[in-house]
This record gives structure tokens, C-alpha cells and sequence, in this order.
């Protein structure tokens, strides 16, 4: 039989890839002892995540979100994983949530009810309903504009999760409103292998992302490399133990990100008097118009409530002057309807007048990666083609 190799927590395990968010994904080496980190200051302190548990993940292995939620954390602690190979759609996870549809590939016959029961066997397939779900916002907005919407008695979640993009507020509270559960919504990155910024289950302060996990260090610091007061934006910076050691084969990337201790993360934030922290957007995602920073990601959520709106995405163009303007392109829900002038209005009554889209350019999808993230890039690429 073969030996166990002898590693060490600071050995280099493995790989993963970024999700390709900004550009071209970026091999990040994890040490051996990071998923221990992640499992143990998030999953167990923060989610609380105990044996009993059925977890089920929309994000696949592959990702280091998925990775957490569907190993390391449930595993951890004895708890149960559904793996799914399906995308997964509202329909796919409905299916799961219901407890329909387990066994072979997913979609073969269920064995009669209680032919898995028994000492040391796992519970018997039609009980695997799901106690926490750990999704992205693309998917809660896709479910929540579903026709076929499960019923709260219908599912038994007791814990759900977010990552991946920042949650709008008007999301949350729906769930919430329908399912009497919270989201509880996170930052995390490939290069500190799960989320360091977070709500809490039992304080959730919906348009935030929360508060540091317990064990991460977070800090605002503006373009001169000082950190900035409270209220203004600033670029992220964490520390902690699960940081990756480098990316592979990629110095000049390498020395950008990881600075003496601390990991630069790419997202501009603004910490608020409670302590928490709201999301701006990524830095190279950030607009000054009329010298003013104006958050995309603050001007997408508001155009997500309007009730015809399913998602958006916004980015900075020049006009005739080559100053830049905000232009925004929205998904409309099935059968919705509204106008360009209905949605700037829309915008103008909720926001200071400077932040509302000047063009706004109607689509049938947006461009993600894998993980759901909006490709803000690809947009702003196909702009200069078009220009």
C-alpha cells in the first residue's frame, strides 16, 4: 500500500484558476493548509454548518467557492453533499431543493423509499432535501423571476449563501420575503480561497457585503496607498491565512497582488459607521463622470428593481466630448417591458441625477464566466469594435 506523501501546511497542494472576471484567468498555488483555513473560520465559525446538514452548491468543485461549500466545509464537520453535474438552472435547482430527482447522473429512478435506511447507510435519497444552498446573485435573480417559484413548505432550507458578485438588496429581501431565510451574502477570491467579508445568519444588513470573517484583516487604501476614511472608496486590501502563495508562472501579476503580507483583491469598497462594507465595483470596473466616482454596481442594482428588469450591467463610454458616461445594458424578465426613457427616469428618481445611464442598450444575456460573474470587460470591448 503506499505511503502517505510527507507534506507540510506550507507545501504548495494545488491549483486553481481565477474565474477570468477582468481577462485572461490566472493559475493561483494554494498551500496544503488553506481549505483547513477556509473550513474553520468561515465554514464552521461564521455558517455554522453542523453534521445534520444536507449541503447542495450551484458553483462546481472546480471553483475555489464551490470547492468550500461542497468539500472542505460539509466534510469538516460530517455533513451531507449533493453534487450535481446539471447547470444549474432554476429548474434543475428547484428539482434538488424538492428533494426530486437523486441518483445515478441525477435523473435515474429513486430506490423505494427507506431502502437506504439502516445503520452506517446515508439517509434514504427522498430526504435529501437541501438545509443550505450556496448560490450567486445571476441565479437568485433567475429563480426569483421563475413561474414556478417552489412554495416555502415545498423546501427546507434553514441556511443560504452568496458569493461570486456582490448581492443586490431588492434580491435578498424577496427571498427573504418568500422563503423566510436570508441570504447571507460574502466576498470571497480564488487568490484567499473562500470569502473573508461577510454577513453574518443572524446579521444580515442587505446592500452590504458585512463584516471581516473572524481571523481576516481587511483595509481601505486610496491611490496614494494610505488608508481612506470612512465613506470614501477605496481598493481592498486582505490579510489572512489562507491567502494563496503566488500565481503560477506570472511574476509581474504576482508582485501587483500579493504585497508584503497583504492581498490586493481588485474591488473598490467603502466602509460604513457600523463597521460594514459596500461594494463599489471592481477597480477597473470603477467610472468618474463629471469627477465623480460613480459605482456600476450601485446604478445596476437600482436598474434590477425595476419589475421588469432581470439583470444589468454598466459601464463607462465617451461621448462626443470623449468625457465619460455611464451606458447601461439590461436583460428584460420574460414577457417584461419597459423603455429606454422609462428606465434613465427610473434611475434619475432613486440616485443623484449624475449617476443615471445616458444610453442605455437593451440585450438578450450579459457575458459571464462559469461562476456567473458579469464580463464588464467584454462589454467594454465590444464598444470600441462598435465605435
Amino acid at each position: 500500500m503506499a505511503k502517505p506523501a510527507a507534506t507540510r501546511g506550507d507545501d504548495a497542494g494545488f491549483w486553481l484558476y481565477s474565474s477570468g472576471s477582468t481577462g485572461r484567468p490566472k493559475g493561483t498555488v494554494h498551500a496544503h493548509a488553506n481549505p483547513y483555513w477556509t473550513a474553520e473560520l468561515y465554514g464552521r465559525a461564521v455558517l455554522q454548518l453542523r453534521e445534520n446538514d444536507v449541503c447542495f452548491s450551484a458553483a462546481k468543485l472546480f471553483f475555489a467557492y464551490g470547492l468550500g461549500n461542497a468539500l472542505s466545509f460539509p466534510l469538516s464537520v460530517g455533513a451531507t453533499v449533493l453534487l450535481m453535474g446539471e447547470r444549474p438552472t432554476p429548474d434543475a435547482t428547484f428539482k434538488r431543493w424538492r428533494g426530486e430527482g437523486w441518483g445515478p447522473h441525477g435523473a435515474a429512478p429513486l430506490p423505494p423509499e427507506g431502502a437506504l435506511a439502516g445503520s452506517g447507510n446515508p439517509p434514504p435519497l427522498r430526504s435529501l432535501r437541501p438545509t443550505v444552498f450556496f448560490g450567486a446573485p445571476t441565479g437568485f435573480a433567475g429563480m426569483l423571476a421563475h413561474p414556478h417559484l417552489p412554495a416555502r413548505q415545498e423546501v427546507s432550507l434553514r441556511l443560504v449563501s452568496s458569493a461570486g458578485e456582490a448581492l443586490p438588496a431588492e434580491l435578498g429581501e424577496r427571498f427573504k420575503a418568500h422563503f423566510g431565510v436570508d441570504i447571507v451574502d460574502g466576498i470571497g477570491s480564488t487568490e484567499m480561497l473562500h470569502i473573508f467579508l461577510s454577513n453574518r445568519p443572524e446579521r444580515v444588513r442587505y446592500g452590504t457585503t458585512g463584516w471581516p470573517v473572524p481571523g481576516y484583516v481587511v483595509e481601505l487604501r486610496g491611490d496614494d496607498g494610505l488608508p481612506v476614511p470612512d465613506g470614501e472608496p477605496g481598493d481592498l486590501y486582505i490579510q489572512g491565512p489562507s491567502a494563496a502563495m503566488m500565481y503560477w508562472a506570472n511574476q509581474a501579476k504576482t508582485r501587483e497582488t500579493f504585497q508584503g503580507g497583504w492581498t490586493k483583491s481588485g474591488d473598490k469598497y467603502i466602509r460604513n459607521s457600523d463597521g460594514s462594507y459596500t461594494y463599489g465595483g471592481r477597480s477597473d470596473d470603477m467610472l468618474k463622470v463629471s469627477g465623480i466616482y460613480v459605482s456600476p454596481f450601485e446604478v445596476e442594482a437600482t436598474l434590477v428593481q425595476h419589475p421588469a428588469v432581470l439583470e444589468a450591467a454598466v459601464i463607462g463610454v465617451p461621448d462626443a466630448e470623449g468625457l465619460t458616461k455611464t451606458k447601461a445594458f439590461v436583460v428584460l424578465k420574460a414577457g417584461g417591458q419597459a423603455t429606454e426613457d422609462e428606465l434613465k427616469a427610473f434611475v434619475k428618481d432613486r440616485l443623484a441625477p449624475y449617476k443615471y445611464p445616458r444610453q442605455i442598450s437593451f440585450v438578450p444575456d450579459l457575458p459571464k464566466t462559469a461562476t456567473g460573474k458579469i464580463q464588464r470587460f467584454k462589454l467594454r470591448d465590444q464598444e470600441k469594435a462598435a465605435g
